[in-house]
């Protein structure tokens, strides 16, 4: 079926990584800016995230395999070296939540999502330099998140440490859970994208046990909804629906399978990647947008569509219409490329919006933060090059 996706979004990818050249390099401090505003302008004094600059590091190394540009790579290599450099912990293991605009430490706890970033990151660089060490680095950060991140009693991950891995530590801001599907999902891409590189028997099974996780705890078979939060037995936490999520996991669950080689559970998740795909597209707005989540306790639905959502609902999308061969999926992928371009590409500034709010006002939130990043969409714009 004929679409125009792919060239659109190559552009895209164009597009986003030479703003991120241009505007997020910090010459005097080294790395990247922690900030930037939504008009560009550069805080030189933002913290600067451990999450951001693996994403950072992934982005130009896949761009990179993908498409050659020494100038991306150069991008990579400075994401690595700032992350070895000020985010490693040269101590105790692992990579630190945050360091100040010189690479000061400032918060130091362990967080296991921000350390299977820094692992995902660190496989991809492997792929575009072929670095030893890279890998090496990349399996460390496998190891430790083994040791003491891992349930041996029921399984899963946990989801926070101090900084000697000693407590568990979750940050104030956060919800007070145990364990979170956000913090599994991106353990999972982390060891798939590992696993890619070194195939490994004992991560083979890490990989293996990850997605049973999900397929029996996680995702709700009855609705295709993901629950969000949990308790250390896996008791759902929580009446919260994060359709974003929802059809980010469509995609990856199924991709993680097809890396392990387990035809029996590829099978399952290619069925299960359209039901998934169908519960997030409740949250489809009629402009094609995809609202950010729904908050079942008191029926309510939260009233913006954030830019994250939309890149993920591209590929989910895509993928659905590859598992199923429904047409109806492809065009709610073109559906959420031209809500995309309409609201959330910033024509003015470059780059994407934070996102809408109901009144289809922009939000004024930062264009780059400990969040805001170029990984979302630039893995829409490298996954539909990659499958179209």
């Amino acid at each position: 079926m004929q679409t125009d996706l792919k060239p659109a979004l190559q552009q895209e990818l164009t597009s986003v990584l030479d703003f991120w050249m241009k505007h997020t390099v910090d010459e005097q401090s080294g790395g990247f800016y922690g900030r930037l505003a939504n008009d560009n302008t550069p805080d030189r004094f933002a913290l600067k995230g451990s999450v951001l600059n693996a994403r950072i590091l992934w982005a130009f190394s896949a761009a990179y395999t993908a498409d050659r540009k020494p100038e991306y790579l150069e991008m990579a290599r400075r994401a690595y070296d700032f992350i070895n450099t000020y985010l490693v912990d040269k101590e105790f293991g692992g990579v630190l939540w945050c360091v100040d605009y010189s690479g000061h430490p400032v918060e130091t706890q362990k967080q296991v999502y921000a350390i299977a970033f820094t692992l995902y990151a660190f496989s991809e660089y492997f792929k575009a330099t072929g670095l030893e060490e890279a890998k090496e680095k990349a399996i460390g950060m496998y190891s430790l998140i083994q040791l003491y991140g891992y349930d041996c009693i029921h399984g899963g991950y946990q989801e926070a440490f101090t900084r000697d891995w000693k407590d568990f530590s979750q940050p104030e801001k956060d919800m007070d859970v145990k364990k979170s599907m956000n913090t599994h999902l991106h353990i999972l891409e982390a060891y798939a994208n590992l696993y890619s590189i070194w195939p490994d028997e004992s991560l083979k099974t890490h990989l293996r046990d990850l997605l049973l996780v999900f397929h029996d705890k996680i995702v709700n078979k009855e609705t295709g909804h993901l629950h969000l939060f949990f308790d250390e037995q896996w008791n759902p936490q929580g009446e919260t629906l994060s359709y974003g999520h929802d059809i980010e996991a469509s995609w990856l669950l199924q991709q993680a399978a097809e890396i392990l080689g387990d035809e029996e559970l590829t099978g399952k998740f290619k069925i299960l990647a359209p039901r998934m795909a169908d519960a997030a597209s409740e949250g489809l707005d009629t402009d094609g947008g995809l609202w950010q989540e729904f908050d079942l306790s008191d029926q309510k639905l939260v009233p913006e569509k954030l830019w994250w959502p939309q890149a993920e609902a591209i590929v989910g999308f895509v993928n659905a219409y590859q598992a199923s061969n429904d047409e109806k999926y492809l065009r709610m992928a073109e559906g959420s490329w031209d809500f995309i371009r309409t609201h959330i590409l910033d024509r003015e500034h470059g780059e994407w919006h934070w996102g809408i709010d109901a009144e289809k006002q922009q939000m004024k939130e930062d264009k780059v933060g400990i969040w805001k990043c170029p990984y979302h969409n630039s893995r829409a714009c490298l996954e539909v090059m990659r499958r179209l």
